[in-house]
């Protein structure tokens, strides 16, 4: 079994910052790319950032600048500063991780999703 924990979310005014995290656990060999989606409603899912088990990063054209992801390896976690957030940034905010297994095989994984909520 793997999980994707995330922690962070909630309610802030424009502006402000909020940091997410996302914590896997279980039986893992190694976290290939992690990344960061979201899904507004009536919109469908997309990519805010990912970031290689290096550290290559890439953004979405509408957070560059504003938001940072950065991992922790030997925490197998995933982190994203978010910072001058504005009210199109709400929505649900989804971890994924491609997890490769003890068992050999390659699997992708999604956290439940935390929200974001920002007020103008």
């Amino acid at each position: 079994q793997v999980h994707l924990v995330e922690s962070g979310g909630g309610l802030v005014q424009a502006g402000g910052s909020l940091r997410l995290s996302c914590a896997a656990s279980g039986s893992i060999s190694a976290i290939n790319a992690m990344g960061w989606y979201r899904q507004a409603p009536g919109k469908q899912r997309e990519l805010v950032a990912t970031i290689t088990r290096g550290g290559s990063t890439v953004y979405a054209d509408s957070v560059k600048g504003r938001f940072t992801i950065s991992r922790d390896n030997a925490k197998n976690t995933v982190y994203l500063q978010m910072n001058s957030l504005k009210p199109e940034d709400t929505a649900v905010y989804y971890c994924k991780a491609d997890v490769s297994r003890y068992s050999g095989t390659y699997e992708v994984h999604w956290g439940q999703g935390t929200q974001v909520t920002v007020s103008s």
